[in-house]
């Protein structure tokens, strides 16, 4: 269970939750898919980055119309 960052927060951030899980999984496949050797590095899962990175802001959602 992630406790830090809060959901919550996360969910602010972004705007809904369905835009925070499309967010976070686009960014979890990207990390494992160019950034493995960093994960694998720090012991840490990519889910739990990419959720720190929004929560940070080094990542946000774009809304197209």
């Amino acid at each position: 269970m992630m406790i830090e960052p809060p959901i919550d927060k996360l969910v602010d951030k972004v705007g809904c939750k369905y835009a925070l899980v499309a967010v976070i999984t686009k960014r979890s496949r990207y990390l494992l898919d160019k950034k493995n050797e960093m994960l694998e590095s720090t012991g840490q899962r990519a889910i739990s980055v990419a959720a720190k990175e929004v929560y940070d802001g080094k990542v946000e959602a774009r809304y197209e119309d």
